[in-house]
């Protein structure tokens, strides 16, 4: 039996912050315990994949969508999760949104920023609040 690794040895997650015309794409995803939740498309750094090519790649894989010239936005211990996490900035660059990952998704959708807390209702980690706030119009 294999033993799962401590949160400090294994990779980071990398989440894209997908803006397109004053939205921001956020998916449902489908937590181990059944229950949904709704963030950024996001998975794990592979070896020898930067945090910005893990955040296009898992965009691309979760949602069908394309990005490039991703911008680091900071990152952080999870509160929640305890894992590293990377965020990194896009503005969409082509494909159509959609559920391509039903196994791990359930649905997404392009949020307004007024329409934050309805789908996220505490602040997000700072420096992607900061994006969110100068980026989205309001």
């Amino acid at each position: 039996m294999s033993e799962k690794a401590p949160d400090d040895q294994r990779p980071p997650i990398a989440a894209a912050v997908i803006i397109q015309d004053g939205a921001v794409l956020l998916v449902r995803r489908r937590v181990k315990e059944g229950s949904l939740s709704w963030q950024f498309p996001a998975g794990e750094v592979e070896a020898g994949e930067s945090p910005e090519n893990a955040a296009a790649r898992e965009a691309n894989e979760e949602t069908g969508i394309t990005v490039a010239d991703g911008k680091k936005l900071g990152e952080r211990v999870h509160p929640n999760t305890g894992r590293t996490m990377i965020y990194v900035a896009f503005d969409s660059v082509g494909g159509e949104a959609s559920v391509v990952d039903d196994e791990e998704l359930d649905s997404l959708a392009w949020v307004k920023h007024d329409e934050l807390t309805t789908y996220v209702p505490y602040p997000f980690f700072a420096p992607v609040q900061d994006y969110l706030d100068s980026t989205l119009k309001k």
